[in-house]
């Protein structure tokens, strides 16, 4: 082979290298969970109000535009006799509320920037004459859901959320 056909093939074995490494490149992820969760109180009483606090970082390097997040009780919550409260108010970065029920729905303010984070709170009260004391725990799971580059993306996941237990007065 002469000299100038081995040069021009380490040339183009080098673009190819150079080309197949940047195709590969896995998008930039942050370092800070997707979702934080946490609760104002370990234990309540009847009659008193608990808030969750739920802080959605966006992890992708596009903006996210649709978030959808539900707070529903677990199967053990919803088997406790006499527990009873209902999800009453929420705020922060939301653009739509569901509450009223044992179950909280909330759509987060969009867009979330590339790295930025919305966060969002739910408050449930619990009724004054719920059930208390041994057992008495409430507790939740989170659906998430949204979608980034311009809706052709989506992520979801199932998270906990800190319950807390029902202590009487």
């Amino acid at each position: 082979m002469r000299r100038t056909h081995v040069s021009r093939l380490g040339i183009a074995a080098i673009l190819a290298l150079v080309v197949g490494l940047l195709l590969s490149a896995a998008p930039a992820q942050a370092d800070t969970p997707l979702l934080s969760v946490s609760s104002d109180r370990a234990t309540a009483t009847p009659g008193s109000s608990v808030t969750l606090t739920l802080t959605l970082t966006n992890p992708h390097d596009t903006p996210v535009y649709f978030v959808y997040q539900s707070v529903q009780p677990t199967y053990n919550t919803t088997q406790v006799a006499g527990l009873a409260y209902a999800f009453s108010a929420c705020g922060g970065a939301v653009s739509a509320c569901d509450t009223g029920s044992t179950s909280g729905l909330v759509h987060h303010t969009v867009p979330v920037a590339a790295g930025a984070s919305t966060t969002v709170t739910l408050t449930y009260a619990i009724a004054a004459g719920s059930a208390c004391g041994s057992g008495a725990r409430i507790d939740f799971y989170t659906y998430l859901y949204y979608e980034y580059q311009s809706g052709a993306a989506s992520d979801s996941g199932i998270f906990n959320v800190p319950g807390n237990e029902v202590v009487c007065a």
